[in-house]
């Protein structure tokens, strides 16, 4: 996982974005201008940073050129801004960065921009040490098929507590009062996505279509083991 540097002068875009990234288990780092910004990026040399555009002592765009400038740019940055056109986000791409996100930040929008611009920098390394090439526009692994699962079967993920990886396929005992079952399969349900989604929390609620605060809720009431299917900091 990575270390993210947010920059963003509003406590709720920040606290907001925190959550989500904290969920996927990335140390995040805040600052809410310029100066912060300057001091954790030189100690704390961070992996990315979503760096907003409009703040009211230095604007994002200029605190880019500056690192570009001094050869500070060693991580890729993600410009927001909820005011944006297509000049400044060409502007921003001609002074280094990776990717510009347009407010209110969508939760796919995000987490897409966060891996594509973790992911590039280590391809591009692994790259140079291999001589091997990167697929210019996408970055994306050589293999079509995706990850494999411990059998080999393509885009299967294997899950953390679980021998073969998350399966979908379950038996149920019908002879026993509704309830009972429907439990029983919602348990089994919730379990499932959990392990396929390595425990992230804000990936389950996206899948099934519950707000993150009812499906606390509704696992608690279950008696779902989240601390088996939790990966590390996530």
């Amino acid at each position: 996982m990575a270390t993210i540097l947010v920059v963003d002068d509003e406590l709720g875009i920040r606290a907001l974005l925190s959550e989500i990234l904290t969920d996927e288990g990335h140390t995040v780092e805040l600052a809410e201008d310029a100066a912060q910004a300057r001091h954790i990026r030189e100690s704390l040399r961070p992996d990315l940073v979503l760096l907003d555009i409009w703040m009211p002592d230095v604007d994002g765009v200029t605190l880019l050129k500056e690192w570009s400038a001094g050869g500070q740019l060693s991580m890729p940055v993600i410009m927001m801004s909820g005011h944006g056109t297509i000049d400044t986000a060409v502007e921003a791409t001609k002074y280094g960065a990776s990717a510009f996100l347009e407010k209110p930040i969508t939760l796919q929008k995000l987490l897409r921009a966060v891996e594509q611009a973790l992911v590039k920098p280590a391809q591009r390394l692994a790259a140079g040490l291999s001589g091997g090439r990167l697929d210019p526009l996408q970055g994306q692994s050589p293999n079509p098929s995706g990850p494999t699962g411990p059998a080999g079967l393509p885009g299967l993920l294997a899950a953390p507590g679980l021998p073969e990886g998350p399966r979908a396929e379950q038996s149920f005992d019908l002879d026993r009062p509704l309830r009972e079952a429907r439990d029983a399969f919602e348990k089994s349900y919730f379990e499932f996505h959990l392990a396929k989604e390595g425990g992230s929390m804000t990936r389950v609620a996206e899948k099934t279509g519950l707000e993150r605060t009812h499906l606390y809720r509704k696992l608690k009431q279950l008696g779902v083991d989240l601390s088996r299917n939790k990966r590390g900091g996530g």
